[in-house]
């Protein structure tokens, strides 16, 4: 897996806050550093953490409603900076262009999913997986709206079943516990905020370090 990532903890810099709060962090205390273009734009800064660089389809919870071509052509500056980079699979037949700039490079491919409103059923989740992996990407990243167990039994039956790295956290009333259970069970890649969170059930990525390292002991 590219970066020899293994329940990771990534920072979110989404605005000129979380940016300042990211300057003050170690490799410690956090594994990557995720930069939101939709949010800051192409202006990518040098960190000695490495950075997944994404730029976030509008359904998906991207900001400033940037179109297509806007987004690719904000991942293509952006990848020389990036270890890895995050594109949702409703775009991937798009962003060839990103996803062969990105293998050249040696840059790792995370595919996405983003849902807001629900878990999908557990049919729709490996179609996820069988479309990312058909696509060449490292990881799959899925996250959803929890507010069940069964929400969450979905997901953790899902990471222990599929043949690609997952990163799988969820959102909504049951999302805290449900990130530390998919994070402790083998996610590869687990978010949390450095400012405020901008979807209910984040912990910070300072909180998330200390339970899954106490979670180790």
């Amino acid at each position: 897996m590219p970066g020899g990532i293994s329940t990771a903890v990534v920072g979110i810099v989404d605005s000129p806050e979380a940016l300042k709060a990211a300057r003050r962090l170690t490799a410690k205390e956090v594994d990557f550093l995720e930069w939101r273009a939709d949010f800051l734009g192409t202006g990518i800064v040098e960190s000695k953490i490495p950075w997944i660089v994404t730029a976030r389809h509008p359904a998906e919870g991207g900001q400033n409603a940037m179109s297509p071509a806007a987004r690719r052509e904000a991942l293509l500056e952006m990848l020389p900076s990036a270890a890895l980079v995050d594109v949702e699979i409703r775009s991937l037949r798009g962003m060839d262009a990103v996803l062969g700039e990105a293998r050249k490079a040696g840059v790792g491919v995370i595919a996405s999913f983003h849902d807001f409103q629900k878990t999908p059923p557990a049919s729709r989740l490996e179609d996820l997986v069988k479309q990312a992996s058909d696509a060449g990407a490292d990881v799959l990243k899925i996250a959803t709206r929890t507010d069940s167990p069964g929400d969450v039994a979905r997901l953790l039956n899902l990471l222990e079943r599929s043949p690609l790295p997952l990163a799988v956290m969820g959102m909504g009333r049951l999302g805290m516990a449900s990130r530390v259970m998919l994070a402790a069970a083998g996610s590869v890649l687990n978010y949390g905020w450095l400012h405020r969170p901008n979807v209910t059930g984040q912990w910070s990525a300072r909180e998330l370090r200390g339970v899954l390292t106490a979670l180790r002991a």
